[in-house]
């Protein structure tokens, strides 16, 4: 799976604030001679925060769905039991899901497509 903007289902655990985009003149009047800024309320591309938080919510979205994080790779998480289990493992925002069970892949699709549109 590849999620689609992944980084902007981040959110921000610090205020961060960034120059206004040039062209960007949207009802801005500008008094000042210092540059306007805006606060970002979401993680966009480029930041350097904007992949951790992409991870964070992804992983804690999966643990409150009792899923189990590796103590040995933080990017391979578990579900399941002996016979029906999932293994899922992400890469920056591509994501692999392994398990013999098609039931349990869609199930898995299913909640991150609620999560994650």
């Amino acid at each position: 799976l590849d999620v689609n903007n992944a980084f902007l289902n981040g959110n921000l655990e610090e205020e961060i604030f960034m120059q206004i985009p040039q062209g960007y003149n949207h009802n801005i009047i500008n008094t000042t001679p210092t540059p306007l800024v805006c606060k970002l309320n979401k993680s966009i591309y480029g930041l350097k925060q904007a992949s951790r938080s992409w991870f964070t919510k992804f992983s804690t979205t999966l643990l409150s769905h009792d899923y189990k994080q590796s103590k040995f790779d933080y990017s391979l998480l578990t579900k399941g039991t002996k016979f029906k289990f999932i293994v899922v493992l992400v890469y920056v925002d591509d994501i692999v899901l392994a398990s013999p069970s098609n039931d349990v892949i869609s199930q898995t699709k299913t909640l991150l497509q609620k999560h994650f549109r």
